[in-house]
Parts: C-alpha cells; sequence; structure tokens
C-alpha cells in the first residue's frame, strides 16, 4: 500500500494549483462579491486545460484518469474559490457520472462531450419541499406517454438552478410507491414548461447559484430518461461519488484556511514575537493538520477503492461525514487564531467557514450520512419511519 503520489499525479496537482492562484484567484473575488457564476469563458477555459470530466470515458471527451486524479484536480482549484471549481465538481463528480453510467449511448453521445468541452454545465435536481433526506417522498412526476416523457412537479435546492444548461431530474416514472417508482431524466434549460424561482440568498456558497425549479407539463423524448422507474438504487450508487467531490470541497476550504493560518502565525507578532512560537497555537495547529490530513485519506481510499467505477456507500458516506465535520472545525480555529483579522470580510477566513458550514448540508446532511456508515456496519438498512 503506497501512500505517495506518482510523479504525473503529482504534477498534474501542482499545474492545476498554481492556474488556479495565477488565473483564477481574481475572478474567485469576484463572484464571491457579486454572488454571480463562473462565466461561461472561464468554463471553456476549465476545458482547455483538461480539468471538466477528467476522469470521464475519451469515447465522450473525457481524459480517461481515475477518480483520484479527479480529485487532485478539484481540490487544488477549490482551494481558491469552490464557486470557480464548481464546474469541475459537476463535470468530475456530479450528474455527468450517472448519465455514463447509466443512460442510453445517444444521451452520453448528445451530452457528455459538450460537458467536456465546456459547453454544457449539467446539475442534478433532487430535493423537494417535502423531500430532502427523505428523497423517496418526492412528488415530482414524469408520466411516459409513447416517444415522450411529460414532467410536472417542484424541486428545490438544485445548486445551479437557472445557470447550468442541463439538469439530471430525479421524479417519479411509475405508480409505484417509494423507491420503486422513482427514475431520472434528462431536462435541458430552456425546454417550454421549464421555470425558476427566485435565486436563493444563502449564508455561504456565493457564486453557486440555487433557485427553486418549476415543471409544468415539460415534455422530453424518452430518450432522455437516464435511469428508469426502479432504479433508484443505482442513481445512489452514482451518488456515492458525488459525495466524495462533496467531500473534496470540504477538505480544499479546510487545507486552504490551514495554508493562511501557517502564513499569518509566523509573521503576526504579539507580546514580542511571532504567534507560531505560543504553545497553544502549536498545538491548535497539529489538531488542524491532524483533521485535514486524515480527510485527505479519507476520500483517496473511497475514490481508489472505486477505481473508476462508483465507491461503496460505507467509503464515500465516512469520507463526506469526517471532511464536513473537519472542516467546520478547522475554519471555526482559524477565525479564532486570526481573532478580529478572521471575522472581518476583507481577510478569507470568514468566506471559508460560511462556505464549509454549507457542505455538511449538501448531498446528503452530516447525519444522514451517519445512518449510512451505521446501515453498512451491520448490513441492513433502517426504516426511520417506524
Amino acid at each position: 500500500m503506497d501512500f505517495d503520489l506518482s510523479p504525473e499525479q503529482s504534477q498534474l496537482q501542482e499545474l492545476a494549483g498554481n492556474f488556479a492562484r495565477k488565473e483564477l484567484a481574481a475572478i474567485a473575488h469576484e463572484l464571491e462579491s457579486e454572488n454571480t457564476p463562473l462565466p461561461s469563458c472561464w468554463v471553456k477555459r476549465l476545458a482547455e486545460m483538461g480539468y471538466l470530466g477528467i476522469n470521464l470515458d475519451p469515447r465522450y471527451g473525457g481524459a480517461g484518469l481515475a477518480h483520484l486524479d479527479a480529485v487532485l484536480i478539484l481540490e487544488a482549484i477549490a482551494k481558491v474559490s469552490p464557486a470557480v471549481a464548481f464546474p469541475i465538481f459537476e463535470s468530475c463528480f456530479g450528474p455527468a457520472l450517472a448519465i455514463q453510467h447509466f443512460a442510453g449511448e445517444e444521451l452520453k453521445q448528445r451530452i457528455l462531450p459538450r460537458v467536456c468541452r465546456g459547453e454544457m454545465i449539467v446539475a442534478v435536481s433532487m430535493s423537494e419541499p417535502d423531500a430532502g433526506s427523505a428523497l423517496t417522498d418526492l412528488k415530482t412526476r414524469g408520466e411516459i406517454k409513447g416517444d415522450k416523457v411529460i414532467i410536472n412537479g417542484q424541486k428545490r435546492w438544485c445548486s445551479g438552478a437557472g445557470h447550468s444548461d442541463g439538469y439530471v431530474v430525479y421524479c417519479r416514472l411509475s405508480p409505484d410507491s417509494g423507491a420503486k417508482g422513482i427514475g431520472a431524466v434528462f431536462v435541458e434549460k430552456g425546454t417550454p414548461g421549464l421555470t425558476f424561482g427566485k435565486p436563493e440568498q444563502l449564508m455561504g456558497f456565493r457564486g453557486i447559484p440555487s433557485a427553486d425549479m418549476f415543471f409544468d407539463n415539460v415534455t422530453v423524448p424518452a430518450e432522455n430518461i437516464v435511469v428508469p422507474a426502479g432504479g433508484f438504487k443505482k442513481l445512489m450508487e452514482a451518488f456515492d461519488l458525488e459525495r466524495c467531490g462533496n467531500a473534496t470541497m470540504s477538505l480544499a476550504i479546510a487545507a486552504s484556511a490551514l495554508d493562511y493560518v501557517l502564513d499569518y502565525v509566523q509573521s503576526r507578532r504579539q507580546f514580542g514575537k511571532a504567534l507560531v512560537e505560543f504553545q497553544a497555537v502549536q498545538l491548535k495547529l497539529a489538531e488542524m493538520a491532524m483533521r485535514v490530513d486524515a480527510a485527505r485519506l479519507l476520500i483517496y481510499r473511497a475514490v481508489t477503492n472505486a477505481a473508476k467505477g462508483l465507491p461503496s456507500i460505507r467509503d464515500s458516506s465516512i469520507a463526506k461525514c469526517f471532511a464536513n465535520e473537519m472542516t467546520r472545525e478547522v475554519c471555526g480555529a482559524a477565525i479564532q487564531l486570526l481573532g478580529g483579522y478572521g471575522y472581518n470580510k476583507e481577510y478569507p477566513i470568514e468566506q471559508k467557514f460560511r462556505d464549509a458550514w454549507g457542505w455538511g448540508i449538501a448531498g446528503g446532511a452530516i447525519d444522514i450520512q451517519k445512518v449510512n456508515i451505521a446501515s453498512a456496519l451491520v448490513n441492513r438498512r433502517f426504516d426511520q419511519r417506524r
């Protein structure tokens, strides 16, 4: 078992980090201050660098690299800002993977090359007003009539809603109750009957738009079915990889906060010496570093065990849960070490703290991950309705 990155992986990570710091730092600041998503010209720049769909099959425009390589790229870019890294997240860990694994060949060829070229961003639309953690309660329906699917319903908390070019929409494709009736359909932005609510004003995640989605007799070809009714288990298996992307976003935020704090405590002086000379500060730095390293190794394990397939729910849930809790702790400690500077919007740590809190809500709340972990430990699912 070798814990060292290969020379190629180290170079990939270094090049991505240099690119992000040199080219994306200024636009990241703009996205945060204006709360606007990454402009399409910059999405295409990410594509030019080869970072979109880097772990997708070359048949569909990807680079065919491993999930671990995608993690390395995502962490390096997201250290600058989750908003500038979000197209990478969606193309490497989000709904693009569900399309590659489960959709028909025609849909794969129609969508994935455009994603890899930076011409299309695809988001996943799962939650509803009454179906978040209890996802099998969703009510949005897709009625199959001949060679068409007619969708009606409402979605909520869709990251990318209104800005993304296409959506993998979880909905009921048969009258069966619970998970048995659920599948997923691809819907392009601009399809008649698809509208969006007002943009959400969130505590963090600035530059990552979110809004309600409304489906009023939205009609798409039957070829747009990604997973038919009864395929809920498949959808959640694909979502296990998205959890690893979520965990990597948490890791990047915490790692960048630690980097910033390390520079600060060596230059900031109090009582006649640098803060790093105080033992209390040394202990806090060590605790932060241990948590960051542990999260990184758990993510690496999950995606490496998955090879080029999909990770186990156990590995992905442990990685996400730990990283989500870790980044809140590390960013909180960073604020305390910086004092007033940590609480000031002129400095980056308060933004990192706000963003850190969100990833433990998005993509399956922390406590839901703990239920998943317990289920994996005893090899059975728990019925939360009883």
